[in-house]
């Protein structure tokens, strides 16, 4: 199989999964500093992924290294911010906010859903 059928196949795979990652980011946004839930439903995930992190960059950051077979030759680093805005969702939406006056309106939770994907 050559490298873009294996994408597409480790896409499918785990549509569902992140999909459900993105909406529960969603559901419960917080702003700017204060992401402390977020931060630990990432942590939890890369747990359940066996993916090596450090928390507490910035008091909510996280940053998670997946060593590739030529580890130590090249470097790539990927970057999800994980904010919210101050904007009351009205979205009506199964997972819209449950935090009043705080939604994901840029696309932050989908950025970040992809990014532990």
């Amino acid at each position: 199989m050559d490298l873009k059928d294996r994408i597409k196949s480790l896409a499918l795979k785990f549509s569902q999964e992140i999909i459900g990652i993105r909406r529960h980011i969603h559901k419960y946004p917080e702003i700017s500093f204060q992401e402390f839930r977020t931060s630990e439903f990432i942590a939890s995930k890369l747990n359940d992924y066996d993916i090596p992190f450090r928390k507490g960059f910035v008091k909510t950051g996280i940053v998670a290294q997946i060593d590739g077979n030529n580890s130590g030759k090249k470097v790539i680093a990927l970057r999800a911010d994980i904010d919210a805005l101050p904007i009351n969702e009205q979205s009506g939406l199964s997972f819209k906010s449950v935090n009043k006056g705080i939604m994901h309106a840029c696309g932050h939770d989908v950025h970040t859903a992809a990014l532990i994907g």
